[in-house]
């Protein structure tokens, strides 16, 4: 079954960077790695979707102040 065109990541599912990479693409959302900076560096290592957050908060350095952001963020790692 192809997971292209997905609209979401499912936690507990493992999935490869070039589809988790698709993902991003089309999607907004953010996808944090605990393969640092080379989550997309071999397409088909694949990575397991540990969380699934609705936002998160961000520092702005417009106004210094913390904001909530509702956007899907989700935590991967190296399988």
């Amino acid at each position: 079954m192809s997971k292209s065109g997905m609209n979401t990541l499912k936690p507990g599912e493992n999935y490869k960077a070039h589809e988790i990479d698709s993902f991003v693409t089309t999607t907004d959302a953010v996808v944090l790695s605990t393969n640092d900076n080379e989550l997309f560096s071999d397409p088909e290592r694949e990575f397991k979707v540990t969380h699934e957050f609705e936002g998160f908060f961000e520092h702005s350095s417009e106004d210094g102040e913390k904001h909530f952001r509702e956007k899907k963020a989700y935590i991967v790692e190296k399988v």
